[in-house]
């Protein structure tokens, strides 16, 4: 695996090697996580258990963090949103990987840095999640990064892009050069009509029973043909949270990336590529400060209730064999 995976050393603007923190309870992952850093050209700063990172004396970052965490006891849930804290105003890059039964807390532990969340992934998932941190550092060689792992991020972004852009189109007051939905109050095509008048014109979601007939219907198409042919997670995971909405119901990361229709991780990509293209909002829990939940954007519940309204998908209205 090493000899695949092998770069120059990687420095800072300094002249400083980059150096990684390794966080895992795990002896045989720390030990290949510890082992692929070093052959990426990272220099090691801390390569020990959770427990003994929390308990000990406080040690600067690296300039990547790799945590491989299963649990989601409340310590472990203090020291990541600690470490997701002391990421964000470091600059540091964080890769945690977990399990689908942690994922909802781990995923609520992260709002500053902007880590990579990888859900039960394997060696090479991991090596992959190093190579995009390495992609970002100026000047790199990168001598072994896999062109196939270059072109799906390069098409996850772009598709997402695309996607904010249709919806932009759709939202009438739109700020040009104003970045993803930021509403203008009273944008020019619209003088002389006030906010009530605007909003009056956007349709409603159609019932949240609909929406699922709809998604019961892609479903379907999985008895008869390969799953793999129909993927769309985006679609996918916009009409789950569409029909959330129309049911006033929120939505949990771990249930969003089963709704996808691909692997968590995967699924996890699309969501934060959704996220910052300002396509969905992250939300945190009232309840419990430490989760998080995943809404459609006022913009995107206005295009998907144009999209119903035109494939004619009402609230008492037939609902149409539409896919």
């Amino acid at each position: 695996m090493q000899a695949d995976f092998s770069y120059e050393p990687v420095y800072d603007g300094a002249g400083c090697q980059l150096g990684v923190t390794i966080l895992a309870d795990r002896d045989a992952v720390r030990a290949q996580m510890r082992d692929d850093a070093v052959a990426a050209g990272f220099r090691v700063l801390e390569c020990c258990r959770l427990d003994e990172f929390a308990s000990g004396s406080i040690a600067a970052l690296g300039d990547l963090v790799l945590v491989d965490c299963l649990a989601a006891d409340a310590e472990t849930m203090a020291l990541l949103a600690r470490l997701d804290m002391r990421a964000g105003k470091s600059g540091a890059q964080m890769v945690i990987s977990t399990g689908m039964e942690a994922l909802d807390a781990v995923f609520g532990c992260f709002s500053m840095s902007g880590a990579q969340i990888l859900v039960e992934p394997g060696r090479a998932e991991r090596i992959i999640a190093v190579g995009r941190v390495l992609a970002d550092v100026p000047n790199l060689r990168l001598r072994e990064l896999a062109e196939e792992d270059r072109l799906m991020l390069l098409r996850l972004t772009e598709q997402v892009g695309k996607m904010a852009e249709r919806i932009e189109r759709l939202s009438p007051g739109q700020r040009e050069g104003g970045g993803a939905f930021r509403l203008e109050a009273a944008a020019q095509a619209w003088r002389g009509q006030d906010a009530e008048s605007v909003r009056a014109e956007v349709p409603s979601l159609p019932d949240a029973a609909a929406i699922r007939a709809v998604i019961r219907r892609r479903q379907m198409r999985a008895k008869f043909f390969d799953a793999d042919l129909f993927a769309d997670p985006a679609w996918d995971i916009l009409l789950d949270l569409a029909a959330a909405r129309a049911g006033r119901e929120r939505v949990s990361v771990t249930s969003l990336c089963i709704a996808a229709g691909v692997p968590a991780t995967t699924a996890l990509r699309w969501i934060a590529q959704m996220v910052e293209s300002g396509l969905l909002l992250r939300i945190p829990d009232p309840a419990d400060r430490r989760r998080a939940h995943i809404a459609l954007a006022d913009s995107t519940a206005d295009a998907m209730a144009r999209y119903f309204r035109e494939a004619g998908i009402g609230a008492r209205q037939r609902v149409e064999a539409v896919a």
